[in-house]
């Protein structure tokens, strides 16, 4: 499902998505894409899909496209897409999953939390229409190699390929408190791995990343 603008947008901790005529807004429902124990990975899994499509519309002279933790596609380390997932338990005993994927194609925000940017200022003359015909096509490939969580390594394989940050000093934001630490990458399950500065190394579930 697309949609050419929200009046209601949103991202992750329910802060405002803006979302103007011109960029692509699309949701992909899923019921019972894999085992409870597995869905974990299924974030990676998105965010590598959706770094294929928007790489793959860019032009060569155009800064990298990466993955930021979890699932944010940065170019030129600026934001350019956001990704939300939310599951629901159904009547009868299904469980339901949204993923809500936002690219800036034409415009973006005046006044955001990071950095940003959109396709047409990294020269890219895509339309969302033709952006979303490569994301149909990536996702369903990437899709396919996860397979339910069972070709999780493959996954977490490529994520690691288009990650950025890994060795890099960062703060992480969690809801009581910051961390400041080294990335030192990702386990198979997609939990960031932070070594502080007492060398012990921390597995984070959920939190704001922010690059030095």
């Amino acid at each position: 499902m697309t949609a050419e603008r929200q009046t209601g947008g949103r991202g992750r901790r329910g802060r405002p998505w803006v979302s103007e005529p011109g960029n692509l807004y699309a949701s992909l429902l899923l019921i019972d894409p894999a085992p409870m124990d597995r869905l974990g990975s299924l974030p990676l899994a998105v965010a590598v899909a959706v770094h294929q499509a928007v790489r793959a519309v860019l032009p060569l002279a155009a800064e990298p496209a990466e993955i930021k933790w979890p699932n944010d596609i940065l170019i030129g380390r600026k934001k350019t897409c956001g990704i939300l997932i939310e599951g629901e338990a159904l009547r009868d005993g299904r469980y339901a999953l949204v993923i809500g994927i936002g690219i800036n194609v034409t415009t973006m925000p005046d006044n955001p939390m990071y950095p940003v940017t959109s396709l047409r200022q990294q020269g890219s003359m895509v339309s969302a229409e033709e952006l979303f015909a490569h994301l149909y096509a990536a996702m369903a490939e990437v899709l396919a190699v996860w397979n339910r969580g069972k070709g999780v390594r493959e996954i977490t394989a490529r994520w690691r390929e288009a990650a950025c940050g890994i060795g890099e000093k960062i703060t992480v934001n969690l809801p009581d408190r910051s961390i400041l630490g080294q990335f030192v990458g990702i386990d198979d399950n997609g939990l960031l791995m932070l070594e502080t500065d007492d060398g012990k190394t921390m597995p984070i579930a959920a939190g704001d990343v922010f690059l030095k």
